[in-house]
C-alpha cells in the first residue's frame, strides 16, 4: 500500500485542487483513496471517517488534510 502524507510533501506533490470534491458531502477533497482500481475522494471529516475501514482495503492512501493546518 502506498501512502502519501502532506507533512513529507512538497507543493508540487499536492495533487488535489478546489475542483476536487469529496464524494459522500461535496465539500473539498483533501484525501484520495483507490479501492478495486476506482478512486474514492474524501473530505478531512469523511476520511477520517472511513480510514479504519479503507486502509485494509486501500491500494493508495493520499492525505493532504494537513494543508488545512498550513495556513495558520
Amino acid at each position: 500500500m502506498t501512502t502519501t502524507t502532506a507533512p513529507e510533501a512538497s507543493v508540487l506533490d499536492h495533487r488535489l485542487t478546489a475542483a476536487d470534491r469529496c464524494d459522500s458531502c461535496g465539500a473539498q477533497a483533501y484525501i484520495a483513496a483507490e479501492v478495486n482500481g476506482s478512486e474514492l475522494l474524501f473530505c478531512a471529516h469523511h476520511g477520517r471517517k472511513y480510514e479504519e475501514k479503507l486502509r485494509s482495503i486501500a491500494t493508495s492512501w493520499h492525505d493532504e488534510t494537513a494543508r488545512l493546518h498550513a495556513a495558520d
